[in-house]
C-alpha cells in the first residue's frame, strides 16, 4: 500500500497489521478495487479510513 503522505503513512495507521500468513504489514481494510487503485496511483490521495495508531496521544492531550 502506498504512504499518504498529506494525513499520515500506513506504518501509523491502526489498520495497518502484520498478517502472519503472509509475514508482511498490510491494510486491514475492507476496501473496493477503485479505492484501492487510487491510493496506490496517486500520492496526493488522503486515504479516508486513516487512524491514528498513536494510543498515547489521546493520553498526552489530557495532559
Amino acid at each position: 500500500m502506498a504512504k499518504n503522505t498529506q494525513r499520515g503513512s500506513c506504518e501509523t495507521c491502526t489498520y495497518y497489521t502484520y498478517d502472519e500468513e503472509y509475514e508482511s504489514y498490510m491494510c486491514d481494510v475492507n476496501m473496493d478495487e477503485d479505492e484501492y487503485m487510487r491510493l496506490i496511483s496517486d500520492q496526493y490521495y488522503q486515504c479516508p479510513y486513516y487512524r491514528n495508531g498513536d494510543d498515547y496521544r489521546i493520553v498526552r492531550h489530557q495532559m
